[in-house]
């Protein structure tokens, strides 16, 4: 009976040991680089993310956010959490053309007509899609801009107008600035306000949040709404493989309802932050160009070969490009349908 006891107490005594380990061992600590600057609206959004996970952990992950590409610059943020530099990041797909081709089809100009819409396709996408691609690392969510419009220096009102000016572009967007008759200058978000005010290029394309968002607003005049063929830039928040499969598995839950609500979240940041990029920038007495329907026919034409490259370029990949293309498509019709009225 004696030695039943002290077998007994052992095997407790060895338990309050293991949890005071345990204990003393403190929260997972995650690194999380993020190449949008502090104060941006889809940083804050990252932010209000982290304490979501943190919170629902009971604080057994703590999250350091390294904002404005502190810790890997956008175009390595993907390999620096593949090889452990950042436990987690968020960067986009168009900082590494080619290496992703299946998810790319996302940024071609299939007109976007909002962010909600753009960061809803964007992981039905991809949950459909499911591209080895991305087997690299734990893919959390995506989330994707609204339109990328048109800002320059001088008036954009046709084609003509145009013509031969440098813009700054990345990705697919440069590939429609090309085709649109303009020469594409390919540069981070970051570069682009210096850029602008020294003259090496006469605009860039992007969501209308850039003019405030990254202050471009105080180096452009005028904004030309040519949402029909307007693009997005899907983007990633990836976690390293190793690391996810080290999380304990109700921490892997919280991680992954967290993500599934901040779609939302971030599609609805996007809309809110185009809103005040509008404001900003008309408060600035710039100009916003509205193309006309004729004009707008012809942007849409002289897109549609960006289109047909990437359905030809990504066959040698073993890629359908058609059949990716056309599933975006149908998802940006099924997401921006009305809702039916009860």
């Amino acid at each position: 009976m004696k030695k039943i006891v002290r077998i007994a107490l052992a095997v407790l005594l060895l338990g309050v040991i293991s949890g005071l380990s345990a204990a003393w061992a403190g929260p997972t600590q995650l690194t999380y680089s993020i190449f949008f600057p502090p104060n941006h609206g889809q940083k804050k959004a990252a932010d209000t993310w982290a304490k979501e996970v943190e919170r629902r952990t009971q604080g057994r992950v703590k999250i350091q956010i390294f904002a404005g590409g502190s810790l890997t610059q956008a175009d390595q943020c993907y390999d620096g959490v593949v090889k452990g530099i950042s436990d987690m990041c968020m960067s986009a797909f168009a900082y590494t053309r080619g290496r992703f081709p299946v998810m790319e089809a996302l940024d071609l100009p299939l007109g976007y007509p909002n962010g909600r819409t753009a960061t809803r396709v964007a992981n039905d996408f991809y949950r459909k899609m499911k591209p080895r691609e991305l087997d690299q690392v734990k893919v959390l969510y995506l989330h994707a801009h609204g339109p990328g419009l048109l800002h320059t220096v001088k008036p954009v009102r046709s084609l003509e107008d145009l013509r031969g000016m440098k813009i700054r572009a990345t990705g697919f967007s440069a590939k429609v600035i090309k085709a649109l008759g303009a020469v594409p200058v390919a540069m981070p978000q970051g570069s682009t306000y210096e850029s602008l005010q020294k003259g090496v290029v006469e605009g860039t394309i992007g969501p209308i949040e850039v003019l405030k968002g990254w202050k471009q607003a105080e180096v452009i005049k005028n904004t030309t709404d040519c949402r029909d063929v307007g693009y997005t830039t899907a983007m990633f928040v990836v976690m390293n493989l190793k690391k996810w499969n080290s999380l304990p598995a109700d921490v892997k839950k919280a991680f992954e309802d967290v993500s599934d609500q901040w779609i939302d979240v971030h599609g609805k940041a996007w809309d809110d932050i185009d809103a005040e990029g509008r404001a900003f920038s008309l408060g600035l007495g710039n100009k916003i160009i509205p193309l006309s329907k004729a004009e707008s026919l012809r942007w849409r034409k002289a897109v549609n070969p960006v289109i047909d490259e990437y359905v030809n370029t990504v066959k040698v990949s073993g890629v359908s490009g058609k059949q990716v293309v056309q599933e975006a498509e149908l998802m940006i019709k099924k997401v921006n349908r009305p809702a039916k009225k009860k």
